[in-house]
């Protein structure tokens, strides 16, 4: 890390199936846009909120991890009040 700076991520590298983190492109679910999610399967299977980097509103994100580390599956649902 020169300066501070952070890492690089390079849209045309794709991540193997055991990287810790991947990149992916999930549609929200409130605007319809595409945004770019950052994921870490470091963790395992998860549920945490991220705001759409479009509309502002919070996403409920889903992640499934494999039993070898794998993305399993992503869902991007509403947030209820």
């Amino acid at each position: 890390c020169l300066y501070g700076l952070e890492p690089v991520f390079e849209p045309d590298q794709q991540a193997g199936s055991d990287a810790l983190e991947q990149f992916i492109d999930v549609g929200c679910p409130y605007c319809a846009e595409t945004i770019l999610v950052r994921l870490d399967l470091s963790a395992g299977s998860q549920s945490y909120v991220e705001d759409c980097q479009v509309c502002c509103q919070p996403i409920q994100m889903l992640i499934r991890v494999a039993e070898d580390g794998g993305l399993e599956s992503v869902a991007a649902e509403h947030m209820y009040r």
